[in-house]
């Protein structure tokens, strides 16, 4: 079965569609098999990420290794069983219609609570949840003193994932790795980034997930966008010469893919 890799963060403007895309791209490059599933029927960051991507690849005939987008196949009500949710049919329709020829299939999630999104976690086997260095981000994961020294207790989000692993367990599935990669962070040093570094890291002790790094905030990723294009092929659309903000771009996307320890993954990137 295809390992499912679900990025989750109930709050908009963490940089999971950017997150989703550089993984699934990674993983293809890698020479894995990548279905991807946009969750965000509204605004589908990723699904245009994945259109750019196809538009830049037709217009300057460069090919590029890809994940396959795959739309939530449409279900007729009539035929849902008693008490059976459409979303969720949707949901297990479109992971059982490609997963037996994938080795990966990346599900990137609403920056909001939906029934699609609690659905999706149930089904990771790794979690990615992206996380802006701001302590108004943070109090989805926890609430916490205000001088932001002690966790008063876990918040919404970590109670969904709870929820999500207990389901698993009663399914007698492997458990959720969760990973929480600090996002956007700035490159100045400031008092506030040490405190969010150190509650991050009690917090992962108390309610279960490893802390990897993720993505500076850097202009690179807005001009990315467009073409659809990820760190890892600037040099093959001709940018032989990187500069330093790319290059430490590029070695932040390999320490993530390092840290999220997929199975039979090499990083040679």
């Amino acid at each position: 079965m295809a390992h499912i890799i679900v990025v989750g963060n109930e709050k908009g403007g963490a940089g999971k569609s950017t997150v989703s895309m550089h993984v699934a791209t990674a993983l293809s490059r890698l020479g894995k098999t990548v279905a991807v599933l946009d969750l965000d029927l509204r605004q589908r960051s990723l699904l245009r990420y994945m259109e750019n991507r196809q538009d830049f690849i037709k217009r300057s005939g460069i090919e590029l290794p890809t994940p396959t987008y795959h739309e939530l196949p449409e279900i007729d009500p009539s035929t849902l069983a008693e008490g059976e949710n459409v979303f969720d049919k949707r949901l297990t329709a479109a992971v059982e219609g490609v997963a037996p020829d994938c080795d990966f299939i990346l599900i990137d999630c609403p920056g909001s609570h939906t029934r699609l999104s609690q659905m999706a976690h149930s089904l990771a086997d790794t979690l990615i949840t992206p996380l802006n260095d701001s302590f108004v981000d943070f109090d989805l994961l926890a609430r916490i003193d205000p001088k932001a020294e002690k966790i008063l207790g876990p918040s919404v989000y970590s109670e969904m994932v709870w929820n999500a692993r207990q389901w698993r367990a009663q399914a007698g599935l492997q458990a959720i790795d969760w990973i929480v990669a600090r996002n956007r962070v700035g490159s100045q040093r400031m008092l506030n980034k040490d405190k969010m570094a150190k509650a991050v890291s009690m917090l992962a002790k108390r309610i279960g997930f490893r802390v990897a790094p993720g993505f500076s905030e850097r202009v690179i990723f807005r001009e990315l966008f467009p073409r659809g294009l990820t760190l890892l092929d600037l040099k093959d659309i001709g940018i032989k010469q990187l500069n330093i903000s790319n290059i430490a771009a590029r070695q932040e996307m390999r320490d993530l893919m390092k840290a999220l320890n997929l199975p039979n993954v090499m990083i040679d990137f």
